[in-house]
This record gives C-alpha cells, sequence and structure tokens, in this order.
C-alpha cells in the first residue's frame, strides 16, 4: 500500500490484515511488547524489553527483576516473539545493536484491549440496553401509558440524548485508557488494580 505523509512524499506501508493483527494480540507477550513499543519514544533494548515484560507477567516492578526471571522472556523474545512481529512488518529489529524499533506500521495501528471481568458487560451491549430503555420509555410517553402519559416528550428525548451524550464521554475516557501503549502499564493488567 502506497500512502502519502504530511509533506506529500510517497512512502511504502505494509497493509495488516485483521488475520494479522488477531495473529499478533493472539499471544500475551506480543501484546506486551506491542504496548511498551508504542509506549517508548524511539528504538528500544531488548534487554529493556525482556525486563518490562517479565516485570508485567510477574506483577512487579522492573527494578525487582533479576536475571534469572527475564533470561527466558529475553529468548523467547528474540527467537520467536519479535520475528513474527518483524514479519508483519511492525517492528525494526537490529541485532548487531540489540534494539527493537516500532515502525509506522505499529505507530499507525491503534488498539483498545478491552478486559471484563464476570461482573461486567461489553460496551456493545450497554449500548444496545441503553437503546431499549430508552425506545421503550418514548413509547410508553408517546402511547400516554399512566405514569409516563404526563411527560413531555421533548424533555424525555433531551434526558435520553444527554444520557447517551454523557455514556458516549465516559466511553471515550475508559477506552483512551484502554489503548495498547497509551499509559505505563497493560490494559489487561491496570484492570486488575
Amino acid at each position: 500500500m502506497v500512502s502519502i505523509t504530511a509533506n506529500g512524499a510517497e512512502s511504502e506501508r505494509a497493509e495488516l490484515s485483521e488475520d494479522d493483527v488477531f495473529e499478533m494480540l493472539s499471544n500475551r507477550r506480543r501484546r506486551f511488547v506491542i504496548h511498551a513499543l508504542k509506549h517508548a519514544e524511539g528504538p528500544v533494548e531488548i534487554s529493556e524489553l525482556s525486563t518490562d515484560v517479565t516485570a508485567w507477567e510477574l506483577g512487579v516492578e522492573p527494578t525487582r527483576v533479576t536475571y534469572d526471571d527475564r533470561r527466558n522472556v529475553y529468548s523467547t523474545l528474540k527467537r520467536t516473539h519479535l520475528p513474527k512481529l518483524a514479519e508483519k512488518n511492525v517492528v525494526a529489529i537490529d541485532d548487531e545493536a540489540h534494539l527493537v524499533e516500532p515502525t509506522p506500521a505499529l505507530e499507525d495501528l491503534d488498539v483498545y484491549v478491552e478486559v471484563l471481568d464476570s461482573r461486567e458487560i461489553p460496551w456493545s451491549l450497554y449500548y444496545v440496553g441503553l437503546a431499549g430503555v430508552a425506545a421503550a420509555l418514548l413509547l410508553a410517553v408517546v402511547t400516554g401509558t399512566p405514569i409516563f402519559a404526563a411527560l413531555d416528550s421533548v424533555r424525555v428525548g433531551v434526558f435520553v440524548t444527554t444520557v447517551f451524550g454523557v455514556s458516549s464521554v465516559v466511553h471515550y475516557v475508559v477506552g483512551r485508557r484502554t489503548r495498547l501503549g497509551s499509559t505505563e502499564k497493560p490494559p489487561e493488567l491496570r484492570e486488575r488494580e
């Protein structure tokens, strides 16, 4: 895929399919790598990357990660996960300098991770429920159902619009916190706190 940059120059960009994105995100370590690279401001040493991933996996601060803890993660990143991401052209690996750098394809990829526990419902289901309640309320007002007949349909419409507006703002704020690379810890770890 060829795209035009802000200054008008053409640049080659690999287009990621949905399958590519799902494959990259199917592994927790790759999600952690993507999060760390999107959060970083440039190339990252593989040892630093493996320390962060290990810390997230163990639930400790990076300063508490020992060499023995990190060794396995470093090895699997170097042999498996980073080459897979490089194959999809979302990272560039400098083996001599032991650096990993996000490519424009990764920088352009916005990934939101909605982590739900057993008591939560997904936003899509919340909006379906809210729309159902709003439709039932408006129908009750329009048909003159007792108790609801006293309500003014314009005020009910304003109320419903306000509820959807407030819900959308809350969804936007929560959504920004669930985007990979937007905060210090990956979304799936922050949600447990």
